[in-house]
């Protein structure tokens, strides 16, 4: 397979266009590729072509774009992974994961039981680091596009946007073992798919009952059954069950 390289600037068949300063330090120093060496280059929108590299000196690699590739088919359902900010780098490997099942954005959520403060969040320039991860995983899973990392917010902000629609709803929100009395079983859900939706996960310590109950004025609940999974496994494998109910695969 020829290298890929994440290329914004690249968007019509004949152009010269840089490489970022990262793409070019990863082509030159890493891959140690040299002028005349085919690659392919996309721009996180959609598009992917073919392209030759015209010039690679430390610092600055130009290259020509050529044909357009096509992409791989993404998901029908373009889903918002809300996913409550993890402790540590847990948040990493989600966010790495959920770019390679084709979520179409992801949205960081602070809850009542989530350790890191919306400040602490942008102190530590996370969603800046989060951009990244997710420029990365679509690099290596073949993606043409890459979802945004959404702001941060409160969970009563992101309810507050799915109720207005500001982020896609209806919701579904998973929850543990221990509610399943108030919600649904994933295998009930309607065959049908929805063209757009919100997929909420929480924190490692779960839910508390306040959350639950305004999550249920905008979200459907859902559990995946019985067994209790870990809280950076939850987002993977909700949407592969979702994916497998819809008929994504």
């Amino acid at each position: 397979m020829l290298p890929r390289f994440y290329v914004p600037a690249a968007d019509a068949t004949g152009r010269l266009v840089d490489l970022p300063e990262d793409e070019a330090g990863h082509l030159t120093r890493v891959l140690r590729l040299r002028a005349g060496a085919p690659i392919r280059v996309f721009n996180g929108r959609g598009g992917e072509f073919d392209a030759v590299v015209e010039s690679a000196a430390r610092g600055r690699v130009r290259v020509r774009v050529g044909a357009p590739h096509p992409p791989p088919r993404q998901p029908r359902v373009q889903v918002t992974l809300a996913q409550a900010v993890l402790k540590g780098d847990k948040m990493d490997d989600v966010v790495r994961d959920a770019v390679m099942m084709g979520v179409a954005a992801v949205q960081p959520i602070v809850t009542a039981r989530t350790e890191a403060s919306l400040v602490a969040l942008e102190r530590g320039r996370r969603r800046t680091r989060w951009e990244r991860i997710a420029i990365a995983a679509a690099k290596q899973c073949g993606r043409a596009d890459v979802p945004p990392i959404l702001a941060p917010c409160a969970f009563g902000d992101a309810m507050a946007a799915l109720g207005h629609l500001t982020l896609p709803g209806p919701g579904l929100l998973f929850v543990e073992p221990a509610a399943e009395g108030r919600a649904q079983a994933l295998g009930e859900l309607a065959a049908a798919a929805p063209r757009e939706t919100t997929v909420v996960i929480g924190p490692e310590g779960g839910w508390e009952s306040e959350e639950l109950e305004r999550a249920a004025a905008v979200c459907r609940l859902v559990t995946l059954g019985a067994l209790t999974l870990r809280a950076d496994a939850m987002a993977i494998v909700a949407l592969a069950a979702l994916y497998a109910v819809w008929k994504e695969f």
